[in-house]
């Protein structure tokens, strides 16, 4: 066997490598709310993602990938000597693969994007020098770790805001739902059809036509649930059971205009009075509190998220098939890169993917999704904070919209920072007692060190694949 079949045989090996690593860490990024919610079990959530993520990364996964991975690097640096970049990519394979399979064993959620990004400043700047790499590019990525989490957070904070007020806190929430849900279900659709539409796809649709079809697609989708969600009844909450959260809400109100009040008094002749009032507003807002049924133990409150259930689970198909159209380049790209330089022997900023490479990346994100995607699922569903369907749909619409808003202003965005940030969001708007302090903070860590340890990995994963090819 000669050297280049060698080293195709081992790129190959590498790029299925880093697919399966692809599946066991970033899959859950789709699937992670709908299991941490119970719209779907573990198992219905594996097999939904993997026809999905393959079906993406087969048919609609990217023809072209850039070799260069977002111009981070100069390519005249490698005209001189090809195979050096061939080794360069197989070893950033090597490396990424390598710190996402460490931080999928502890149920960490990474972004690919960053790791191949580092990997690839890694070798870079071992065979160019720091002036080969494009600083400015790097400084946009480490912007993105703190823009896409705390947009998506934002956003789904401030849905699932309007999805208690309007709806869990409303006299009657099945009969409010049924009023709200047929617009959420036409933001929905429309804001990850046209994000499919205009990133996903890599179709070239005018932007109106992206926006008619969008709207299109929002509508018929918002008709047909308005007409579901009519069939679903229950029987109205007995106040006599215990207090309703709406009166509980009510009272948090008051007790916030009485403070407020107490601040800026500057009578004292009421003061004391005042005082006294929110001493007991404060102990009758405890009171209800208390003695608040749970959302989740009425039937009220079962019916409203039964009607999202459904909801979450399209959103997150539309999400997985996005993202193996997307992601599967991340491992497949560098492979075709290699193919192609050592077919013609020079460096092309852009090389053609194979369909039979792409069903490879695809069937390597499924295997790594069945046998190591549980382990981050776990952490995104149910380590952050509590899920249920109306706050897993809060979180995946936040995610989406800002995903398709970062794309579109053309700033550099990672899918995972996006959702856990909206994960978080969600959380926050049920108070800072709801989240898992400890696994955020050890996610925020797992961030942090991507782009430094990635790079290291890459390049002691150059000089060992040099020794042993060159």
């Amino acid at each position: 066997m000669d050297t280049l079949t060698l080293i195709q045989i081992v790129a190959l090996i590498l790029g299925f490598y880093m697919a399966w690593n692809i599946g066991a860490n970033d899959v859950a990024n789709a699937m992670g709310t709908s299991v941490g919610s119970k719209a779907l079990t573990l198992r219905r959530a594996v097999l939904v993602a993997a026809v999905l993520e393959f079906s993406g990364a087969f048919f609609v996964g990217s023809s072209v990938s850039e070799t260069i991975q977002k111009g981070i690097i100069d390519p005249n640096v490698f005209q001189a000597d090809p195979m050096i970049f061939v080794i360069g990519m197989m070893g950033s394979l090597l490396a990424t693969g390598a710190l996402l399979q460490v931080a999928s064993y502890f149920g960490l959620p990474v972004s690919t994007t960053h790791a191949i990004v580092g990997a690839v400043i890694g070798f870079g700047a071992v065979i160019g020098g720091v002036d080969a790499v494009h600083w400015g590019e790097l400084g946009w990525i480490a912007g993105s770790w703190i823009l896409s989490p705390l947009l998506s957070g934002i956003l789904s904070y401030a849905i699932f805001g309007v999805i208690q007020r309007k709806i869990l806190f409303a006299l009657n929430p099945i009969e409010a739902s049924q009023k709200l849900t047929p617009y959420f279900v036409f933001l929905c659709f429309s804001v990850v059809t046209l994000s499919v539409l205009c990133e996903g796809l890599n179709l070239e649709i005018p932007v109106g036509m992206a926006f008619l079809i969008s709207g299109a697609v929002g509508l018929t989708a918002a008709l047909i649930s308005r007409l579901l969600v009519q069939r679903i009844t229950e029987p109205t909450l007995q106040l006599a059971d215990g207090f309703h959260p709406y009166q509980a809400v009510s009272l948090e109100k008051a007790l916030h205009h009485l403070q407020r009040v107490h601040l800026s008094n500057r009578n004292e002749t009421y003061s004391a009075e005042i005082s006294q009032l929110v001493t007991q507003v404060q102990h009758l807002s405890d009171t209800v509190k208390k003695n608040t049924p749970l959302l989740h133990s009425t039937t009220q409150y079962h019916g409203v998220e039964k009607i999202f259930i459904p909801l979450q689970i399209i959103s997150a198909c539309l999400v997985a098939f996005a993202h193996g159209a997307n992601d599967v380049a991340n491992a497949i790209g560098p492979v075709a890169a290699v193919f192609s330089v050592l077919k013609d022997q020079s460096i092309s900023t852009q090389s053609a993917v194979p369909s039979w490479l792409l069903a490879l990346g695809g069937g390597g994100i499924v295997i790594g999704l069945a046998t190591w995607g549980w382990r981050v699922i776990e952490t995104i569903g149910k380590k952050i904070t509590e899920l249920t369907p109306t706050r897993g749909f809060s979180a995946e619409f936040g995610a989406a919209t800002t995903i398709l808003l970062a794309s579109k202003l053309g700033l550099p965005i990672s899918t995972t920072h996006a959702l856990i940030g909206a994960v978080l969001g969600v959380g926050m708007a049920r108070g800072l007692r709801a989240l898992n302090l400890q696994t955020i903070r050890e996610i925020v860590v797992s961030w942090i060190v991507t782009i430094p340890l990635c790079a290291l990995f890459s390049i002691v994963a150059f000089y060992l694949l040099k020794f042993c090819f060159l």
